[in-house]
């Protein structure tokens, strides 16, 4: 008994060997996202683009309320210049007039201290004649050591002075404002932060608060969408050996005729089950390789992110690539 294959038999035929050529692999539009955060919870004064606008790179976004961080920016300056004149006075010594003052009582110590020995000469002279009591002598005693002793303390007060600072405050001195002057800088660098600024040429995706929202520290700001446009597809573990970075492609969005042609940037090493817009036939239950294919001269950059495509790669150039 003769079978005869049927046009649709055929047809079916013929699409099966293209697959195993010309792979169409299901993914979608892309392209790299970059998120302003916010530094802090603070209102939004100024808002300078709209969702959909270009932009180059440091182009100004939108900005936060700075009265509160101006004044601790302040105070920080002022402790700046605490910790500084603090540390020129350590580097420079005490004063003149303290140093004299303490001269002046290092003097007024010695005297008395000299009167005091003379007061116990004479009293220990009589005490041998047995003209007082040893009671007496030992009072001129006990007044000389006084003498002596608040003479000594003088004289150490005045050396202090005159040594100037221990080396181990000069670097506490030093140390207390370094450490001001980091706090310092890292204020003024959140500052910075306030008025969002664009990282790379890119077009805004989003802005989701509005002027006078007060979004929550870590919130995102903006998100801008940079770099080229890319497809990220899936290749089935069957076809991954086939396709190499540099392969040429073509990608067709869903909906439209027209293709575009691209290259295939990266694809990774690690393989993931098919997502489910790429679950097709026998390939739903296999493995798939995440990759990525540029389209060529700057080509899909209205294109909204997220779109469906197919891309069909050749297996051919992909088998000659080295």
């Amino acid at each position: 008994m003769k079978r005869w294959i049927t046009w649709p038999m055929a047809v079916l035929a013929l699409a099966s060997c293209t697959k195993q050529s010309d792979p169409i692999l299901l993914g979608t539009l892309e392209r790299d996202r970059i998120t302003s955060l916010a530094q802090a919870s603070e209102h939004i004064v100024r808002i300078d683009v709209r969702e959909g606008d270009t932009l180059v790179a440091g182009q100004s976004i939108l900005a936060l309320d700075t009265r509160r961080i101006d004044a601790s920016i302040d105070q920080a300056r002022a402790d700046v210049r605490g910790a500084q004149a603090a540390l020129d006075e350590v580097l420079r010594g005490q004063r003149k007039e303290l140093i004299d003052a303490a001269r002046a009582r290092l003097a007024g110590a010695t005297a008395v201290a000299e009167n005091a020995r003379r007061d116990r000469d004479r009293v220990a002279e009589i005490r041998k004649r047995k003209l007082n009591s040893q009671a007496d002598l030992d009072r001129a005693e006990t007044s000389l050591r006084a003498a002596e002793a608040d003479r000594d303390a003088a004289r150490a007060s005045l050396d202090e002075l005159l040594n100037g600072s221990r080396i181990e405050n000069i670097e506490l001195a030093e140390a207390s404002l370094a450490a001001r002057k980091a706090a310092l800088d890292q204020l003024e660098l959140t500052r910075e932060r306030y008025t969002v600024l664009a990282a790379e040429d890119g077009r805004i995706d989003s802005i989701p608060f509005k002027l006078g929202d007060q979004p929550a520290p870590g919130a995102v700001l903006a998100s801008i969408l940079t770099g080229p446009v890319y497809a990220r597809v899936y290749v089935p573990a069957s076809q991954r050996s086939a396709l190499k970075i540099g392969s040429r492609c073509s990608v067709q969005i869903t909906g439209s005729e027209h293709r575009i042609k691209a290259v295939v940037r990266n694809m990774r090493s690690d393989p993931a089950f098919t997502p489910y817009f790429a679950l097709t036939g026998d390939d739903a239950s296999r493995l798939a390789y995440r990759a990525e294919v540029v389209l060529e001269d700057g080509a899909g950059t209205n294109l909204p992110v997220g779109q469906p495509v197919q891309v069909s790669c050749m297996l051919s150039d992909a088998a000659s690539s080295p």
